[in-house]
């Protein structure tokens, strides 16, 4: 950290004599000023450290020297802005768009140079596109603005290797910010919006430096303007490398976690320059001897590979024995490359393409199968006789694991996809692409920021639809509105294209993107690439699928809410859940001791009155209203709540929570119920066994017995009336505690209880299976 600060105030010396932005903390007068050339050309960097150590806190300092930045860089940029519209990057000598800000004519300029397009011959090409959009004045500007950036960045993204261009990264950061800020009357709000959010820094609770966030610090030394939400998402899926349309929300909230929803200019560039690296290494991999070892497929694709170092090493179990090896994944499959002495090495296939019933989760392993670790991964299938575990041992938290168990379903979730919508070719060849771009960004995101990937939401597309709620609409959109125009001749395309009135931008296939990234997965190139890059620059609609993802993020905004609920309401500990649902179930529990109290005859007025009004009621045919019945006054209670105390806050409910318990007596408690329940599974199993020797005659006198008892209660169902038969079974049980049968019924229960005692349980022998396992 003093390293850190040090590496910041030396910076920030060295802006000061190179562009004269920083003051001094105390100006001498004129005429006290130093007389010699010695004096007079005294370095500020001892000021800046003594007021450094001054500076209480150091936060403080820090936040001065960002403002004293920010308002020269403010000045300077207007400066910039100005000079780079006189030079003319767009190639001619001209003023700028009057409707656009001052940065948003910047970028355009920036985009018109790009294109090798003139301003005004872009201007032109728009309105011609889009003749309804320039008549709205209030959307014009920023109509325009996309208009250019996705042109730009489509035909600036051919090179393979864009992602390494740090003016291009900047320049889609300056996209980002123009968009916020299209509009004209927009350019005072931009001029000093940075010094704002600089001063802001003053007013915030003062700590110490070395508690403070790293991010936050950054963001306080830091100069460059940050961009929202809805700018990031209407630019940044331009690129289909950089975000996706499904995913971009949730790609936004990982990258400004720890900014306060705002995207820095460093943030963004450290993501860009992450996903480089990975496509990078994945195209390493690729080309590697690893990947002709293991002979894969015509358009099958490596993903990530794990075991080849051995201090991250995996480990396949199956039974009782272990096996360490290389785990990799590809676009179809799961494949285990084990390392075994005096076998070679033993190349294993777990298909992920087909459908066989996959199961992936987390679960626990151990030596010699002992669940002892949570660091495992559990596949399996139908084609499998036990399922295999695949361990990905590490200190700490197991965010190996968590990682490879979310790319592996992402890749089950894509094939499923894709067998759901029957897609050939190129459409599949479009799901895999998605996919492909999906995880290497969920790669990227967790490289670069060391996220774990349980502490945020996936950006991977197919597993969040399958999250979501109302996700299968989501899928569905997606295939409707982006995978069908896949499947559209060229020729509908050039005779009647997609509709250029509605307001939509430019649909980037991954397949696309991917190609020009040097990745391969048709094998028909040369038929493909050109319709490919048509529809790559045709516009779609995504307006049903905007929608789709409008709405789902709307009910999971809700479902989070209700989950919080009842995070809140969960109560540990068996006697205090006892307690709660007795409260709970309150009403129903006195109603049922009232009932059963009645049926004991102790007042007999009450239980003959009450008798009368149950055999009245079947008797005139109500008991068939009594379900109908049941509803009707729930909802009646339930819309009665809803208009007489609309706006009230639901009472909390009390709990009387038991006494407290030390961990012996919670221990003798548990060994209590765990005692009771297996004899009440003893009673079970000897009733099933009572029966099974009765159904199989092992005593014939009873067996007979029982099935004229049973013939007699057949005939007494088919030749009696249902209502009778209620009549009859409510006077059997309701009277049976009655003074005139007491007697009767205890003499009826003794007989049956020791008719029941003579007949013998059919035989049972425990065989246990053969536990010496087949070892591999």
């Amino acid at each position: 950290m003093i390293i850190a600060i040090s590496r910041t105030v030396s910076k920030a010396w060295s802006l000061k004599s190179s562009h004269q932005l920083l003051t001094p903390v105390e100006d001498p007068a004129p005429q006290q000023r130093p007389q010699t050339k010695e004096k007079a050309s005294t370095p500020i960097k001892p000021r800046i450290v003594e007021t450094w150590v001054r500076e209480k806190p150091i936060r403080t300092f820090l936040a001065r020297l960002s403002s004293q930045s920010a308002a020269a860089f403010s000045a300077s940029a207007s400066t910039s802005t100005s000079s780079a519209a006189a030079d003319g990057e767009s190639g001619g000598a001209d003023g700028g768009i009057p409707q656009l800000s001052s940065i948003a004519n910047s970028v355009v300029s920036r985009c018109s140079g790009i294109l090798a397009l003139a301003t005004e011959n872009l201007q032109q090409s728009f309105e011609a596109d889009f003749p309804d959009n320039h008549k709205e004045p209030n959307t014009y500007a920023r109509e325009l603005l996309e208009y250019c950036c996705h042109k730009a960045l489509h035909a600036v993204t051919t090179r393979p290797d864009y992602l390494a261009d740090k003016n291009l990264r900047r320049l889609m950061f300056d996209m980002m910010l123009a968009w916020e800020h299209p509009c004209a009357e927009d350019g005072l709000l931009e001029n000093g919006l940075t010094l704002h959010n600089a001063v802001e820094i003053e007013d915030e609770d003062e700590g110490s430096i070395f508690y403070a966030n790293s991010t936050s610090l950054a963001v306080q030394v830091n100069d460059m303007k940050t961009v929202g939400l809805r700018a990031f998402t209407r630019i940044a899926p331009s690129c289909p490398i950089i975000a996706d349309l499904v995913t971009v929300h949730n790609l936004f909230d990982a990258l400004t976690c720890s900014s306060g929803g705002r995207l820095h200019y460093f943030i963004y560039d450290k993501y860009l320059k992450s996903l480089d690296r990975v496509f990078k290494s994945v195209k390493g991999i690729m080309q590697s001897p690893l990947a002709s070892s293991f002979h894969l497929n015509a358009g099958e694709c490596i993903l990530a590979v794990e075991g080849d170092r051995p201090i991250h090493p995996v480990l396949q179990h199956i039974g009782i024995s272990a096996w360490p090896g290389t785990l990799i994944l590809t676009t179809h499959a799961l494949y285990f490359q084990s390392i075994r002495v005096g076998y070679g090495d033993k190349i294993v296939k777990y298909d992920l393409a087909t459908d066989s019933n996959q199961v992936i989760n987390r679960d626990f392993t151990g030596p010699l199968g002992v669940r002892l670790f949570d660091k495992a991964m559990m596949y399996k299938s139908s084609t499998l006789t036990e399922p295999i575990y695949f361990d990905f041992p590490e200190l700490g938290e197991p965010s190996r694991r968590n990682y490879w168990l979310a790319i592996t379903r992402e890749v089950m979730q894509v094939n499923k996809f894709i067998r759901k919508f029957n897609l050939e070719d190129i459409q599949k060849a479009e799901a895999l692409s998605k996919a492909i771009l999906g995880i290497l960004r969920y790669s990227a995101v967790k490289e670069a920021f060391h996220v774990a990937p349980s502490h945020v939401k996936t950006t991977l597309t197919f597993s969040l639809a399958e999250k979501l709620p109302k996700g299968d609409m989501v899928l569905e959109a997606l295939y409707n509105n982006y995978f069908q125009l896949l499947d559209t001749p060229l020729s509908h395309f050039a005779t009647a294209a997609v509709n250029r009135t509605s307001k939509t931008h430019t649909v980037p296939f991954a397949l696309y993107a991917l190609s020009r990234m040097g990745f391969i997965l048709l094998n028909r190139k040369d038929e493909t690439e050109k319709e490919i890059s048509f529809c790559a620059a045709c516009v779609g609609v995504t307006k049903s699928l905007e929608a789709a993802l409008e709405e789902s993020f709307c009910y999971s905004e809700r479902i989070e809410a209700a989950r919080a609920t009842v995070d809140q309401v969960k109560v540990e500990g068996l006697d205090a859940n006892l307690a709660l649902m007795q409260e709970l179930l309150f009403p129903f529990i006195q109603v049922g001791k009232l009932i059963h109290s009645l049926t004991k005859w102790e007042d007999p007025v009450k239980s003959f009155l009450f008798l009368a009004f149950i055999l009245y009621i079947i008797k005139s045919g109500l008991v068939n209203y009594t379900v109908p019945s049941v509803f009707v006054l729930s909802a009646t209670v339930m819309l009665w709540q809803k208009y007489s105390g609309e706006g009230k806050l639901l009472e909390v409910l009390e709990v009387r929570a038991p006494p407290s318990k030390n961990p012996v007596e919670q221990i003798l408690i548990l060994q209590e119920a765990i005692s009771k329940l297996e004899e009440t599974l003893q009673a079970v199993n000897i009733v099933l066994l009572k029966f099974r020797a009765i159904l199989f005659a092992a005593v014939p006198k009873t067996t007979q017995t029982v099935a004229v008892s049973s013939l007699a209660a057949a005939a007494l169902v088919v030749l009696t009336p249902p209502r009778h038969l209620l009549l009859m079974v409510v006077l059997e049980v309701y009277t049976r505690e009655m003074p005139l049968r007491k007697q009767n019924t205890e003499k009826f229960r003794r007989r049956i209880r020791e008719w029941w005692a003579r007949i013998p349980a059919a035989p049972v022998q425990m065989v246990r299976p053969n536990e010496n396992k087949k070892k591999i």
